[in-house]
Formats: C-alpha cells, sequence, structure tokens
C-alpha cells in the first residue's frame, strides 16, 4: 500500500486507553504491575489483551491468538495506543496475519522496541509514525528520561536528545536531514527481502542490538554495505550495542569498530552510544518523522522537523 500523505497518531490526553498486549513472549500481569502503574500515573485507561497470562511454549499464545489481541487493538476505536509488553521473538511469526486497513484511515501510537522493530519497519510503509521506546517490562529499572522522554512522545511533542560525544568511539562528523528509521539490527536484517523490510535510501538509520557474536555483527553489517544499503543512507545512529559476545579466539574488533568500518567510504554523519536501545538510558525515539542529526566535536543532537 502506498501512502502518499502522512498520517499522524493523535496525541494521548487523560482519561485515553491504552493496550498492554505480548507480540512475542509471554508475561504475567505480575510483571507488568509497574508498568500499568505509569499508565495510570499518565492518566490514562489500561486495557490488558488476551496475550497477557497467555502461554503457548516460550510465547504469549500461539501465533494466531497474539495476532488476534493485537488485530483487536488495531481496530477498536477506543483504544488510543498500542503498548508492546514485552519483546523477545515472535513478532515476525504473526505480522503477516495483521490487516492494517482500519489502522491505516486512524492511525494510533505502537510503543516497543528491539524485537517490535518487525511492527515499525511493517507501519513504516504506510508512513505513519511509531515509537521506538521503552517496553513495559523492566520500565521500573530504566532511567527517568526513558520514562519522560516516552510520556512526552505520547501526550507532548517529539523528544529532540543532545548528548556530548565520547571521544574515545569512532564518528563522523556533519549534519544530516531525513526520516528516521531503524531499530534492532538482528531484526532488520531478519525482515530483509520481505513485506517489512525498510526503504534505507536517504534516511537517517538508527541500530542496537543486544547478546550478539561480534563476527555475527561484522556478517551482517557486511549485508548491509554489500546490498548498497548502507551507501545511500542520510545518516547512521548507533545506540546500544551491548553484551556483545566473542569467541575463544578474539573476532579483534568492538561492535562499534565494526560498524565504523562497514561505513568509512561514505560522507554522512555517524555516532554512538546514543541513548536508546537494551540500555538502562533508553530514550523514547519516533520514527517515520523527518528529523535533523548533527554530530559536532562536543556533542550529539537530534531534533525533529
Amino acid at each position: 500500500m502506498n501512502i502518499t500523505h502522512q498520517k499522524h497518531p493523535k496525541k494521548l490526553k487523560k482519561g485515553d486507553t491504552i493496550a498492554i498486549v505480548s507480540t512475542a513472549r509471554k508475561v504475567s500481569s505480575k510483571e507488568l504491575a509497574p508498568a500499568i502503574l505509569f499508565a495510570k500515573k499518565m492518566g490514562l485507561e489500561v486495557h490488558l489483551g488476551k496475550t497477557i497470562e497467555a502461554k503457548y511454549k516460550q510465547y504469549a499464545g500461539d501465533d494466531s491468538l497474539r495476532a488476534q489481541d493485537f488485530q483487536n487493538a488495531l481496530d477498536n476505536p477506543n483504544i488510543k495506543a498500542i503498548w508492546c509488553a514485552r519483546g523477545g521473538y515472535g513478532t515476525i511469526r504473526m505480522v503477516d496475519l495483521l490487516n492494517f486497513t482500519q489502522f491505516t484511515q486512524q492511525p494510533k501510537w505502537i510503543i516497543g522496541y528491539s524485537d517490535v522493530t518487525v511492527l515499525h519497519s511493517h507501519i513504516n510503509r504506510f508512513n505513519i509514525p511509531t515509537i521506538h521506546g521503552q517496553m513495559c517490562l523492566e520500565i521500573e529499572k530504566r532511567s527517568k528520561a526513558s520514562r519522560d522522554t516516552l510520556q512526552q512522545a505520547l501526550f507532548a511533542e517529539n523528544p529532540n536528545i543532545s548528548y556530548s560525544l565520547d571521544a574515545s568511539l569512532p564518528c563522523r562528523f556533519g549534519t544530516a536531514t531525513g526520516t528516521l528509521v531503524g531499530g534492532n539490527l538482528s531484526v532488520l536484517y531478519s525482515i530483509l527481502d520481505s513485506p517489512s523490510q525498510i526503504d534505507w535510501k536517504d534516511k537517517v538509520l538508527f541500530i542496537e542490538d543486544l547478546d550478539e557474536m561480534l563476527y555475527h555483527i561484522d556478517r551482517m553489517m557486511q549485508n548491509l554495505k554489500r546490498s548498497g544499503r548502507l551507501k545511500n543512507l542520510a545518516g547512521l545512529i548507533v545506540g546500544g550495542m551491548s553484551e556483545m559476545r566473542d569467541n575463544t579466539i578474539g573476532f579483534g574488533k568492538t561492535a562499534p569498530e565494526i560498524i565504523f568500518e562497514a561505513v568509512q567510504e561514505y560522507q554522512y554523519p555517524v555516532s554512538f552510544n546514543f541513548p536508546a536501545g537494551h540500555v538502562k538510558d533508553n530514550r523514547a525515539l519516533v520514527f517515520g518523522k523527518v528529523v535533523t542529526f548533527e554530530v559536532t566535536q562536543k556533542q550529539v543532537h537530534l531534533s525533529y522537523s
């Protein structure tokens, strides 16, 4: 489906209902208690989907149940946002069972990161923004900025982000403007050449990852380079590359070094340690919106047009 103009989800207001569902791994309502409390402190009513407490192997119910639960939230006009309970693995197994027809006419905020990258990318083709932000699980263990920027994205304006440049990490100075896309690197890699893949050309790409072998980071980056996807980016933002693993005989490079090597021949700005991803300071990003991304000798700044 090609949509020539952007439809924007409406900002939330007190009294609105937010649905909490799981598109991947199983989760209990007890584990969600801090997130439910946070939502209520924001003035929202909370609807728990049928996937909460559902169990099928490692999943929050089988593929059909997870898809139907998400579909119900998509189509319910009283639900103004959908907050994914947790990640893990499983969203890719149910995304093709979803019908986004009503959603494209009356879009609502979809919130999550990690495995939810499948949904961000799939919805990006409809030209509708989504929120890459902290999911319900462990929200109380994330930074105040993680919660504040999520609330800001839902209720107010797009949260601009600035932080000091780490001189010990590679970077490339410059300024870029483009639509912000991306998410978890491994998930982006897994949906290449599928109906959910993103258009990389002229985009400001954000990537992050968790618990990957360093050689696999290199494998993915080499694929993206050889396929031409890295060549035509407007800019590259790298968030947390957390808990990377190595073989007994070490790979010899860190994750930032591997990524920078893959893009070093290009001219667009590049930064690392952006406060988003599988890190304590997981600030909300609004994918699908045009941003200006600036890397200087002192700081990195991301602002929305």
